[in-house]
């Protein structure tokens, strides 16, 4: 090859990958999986407000069944190993089931998979609270805690939706939900009103996850379409309820709420922090490097 082709195809590769930034369209050099599109963070509305609530509700529990699943092997005691990886399951499989409608609503092609595995984080439209790293086992409980109580107001709503898939996942992700916030509360109660340790960490968990929890409760365009057309949770209606939920387990466990303050937001239309890009990085290494397969 002489040096004129070989420059010719450096400039090829380096405008392909500058289209795929940019969200260009997929053409010969670039179209490295079917159903994959480059996209921006956006404002919260959109041109398709249904596709862009439910892909907020399979985000959420993408991203956190991963977090969760991060767990395994690494859990304090054998049973809450596998309970870890049980409720990360759950997750996934509600959130497979949720990507799979979004793809449907969106009408483009893009599969559960393609959803899942090549969008960037700017393109993800969790809140910023399921994100975060791990922590110790405390943070851990505490943020799912905070999640759980939520989440089962949220599917509560959910089952009467005016689109009846999205009524049917809500329905089945209840009952695994009831379970869930079962079992973070009664974690919360054991760490905070156990020792002396087990307590200080707790508080922790809770003084430093405490901000992130307001952006569940927080509606924009996209939210309140949703409602107005019966397929919508009322989120900024549930935070009394919620409130009174970690209210009450946060007493029982000798913790306290800590005061409102600044409130990190913007998951909900694609600002996150450092840590999900990271985290992608890890969960879609696989589907990236060996983009189209199937087994």
């Amino acid at each position: 090859m002489s040096a004129s082709e070989r420059g010719a195809g450096s400039e090829k590769r380096v405008a392909g990958a500058r289209n795929q930034r940019s969200g260009a369209e997929p053409n010969a050099d670039n179209a490295w999986v079917p159903g994959a599109r480059s996209t921006t963070a956006t404002s919260g509305q959109t041109e398709n407000p249904l596709f862009e609530y439910v892909l907020r509700l399979a985000d959420d529990r993408l991203v956190l069944g991963h977090r969760l699943s991060e767990w395994c092997g690494h859990a304090p005691i054998l049973e809450e190993d596998i309970a870890l990886a049980n409720i990360a399951l759950d997750f996934i499989g509600q959130a497979s089931a949720l990507l799979k409608l979004a793809g449907e609503v969106e009408g483009k092609g893009r599969s559960e998979d393609a959803l899942a595995y090549f969008r960037d984080a700017i393109e993800f439209r969790n809140v910023q609270l399921v994100e975060l790293p791990n922590g110790d086992f405390a943070a851990t409980i505490v943020r799912q805690f905070l999640f759980d109580a939520w989440d089962v107001l949220v599917l509560e709503q959910l089952t009467s939706a005016s689109n009846q898939t999205l009524a049917g996942i809500a329905s089945k992700a209840l009952k695994e939900a009831k379970y869930h916030v079962r079992h973070s509360a009664e974690w919360v109660r054991m760490l905070g009103d156990g020792t002396a340790e087990s307590h200080r960490r707790a508080q922790r968990a809770l003084d430093e996850l405490w901000p992130y929890a307001n952006e569940l409760f927080l509606a924009d365009d996209v939210d309140r379409t949703a409602l107005a057309a019966g397929s919508g949770a009322d989120v900024e209606a549930l935070r009394p309820r919620w409130r009174e939920t970690v209210e009450r387990v946060v007493a029982e466990a000798t913790l306290t709420i800590p005061k409102d303050g600044f409130s990190p937001r913007g998951g909900r239309t694609g600002r996150h922090t450092e840590h999900l890009g990271r985290m992608l990085a890890d969960m879609q290494s696989l589907a990236r490097a060996h983009p189209g397969a199937t087994w």
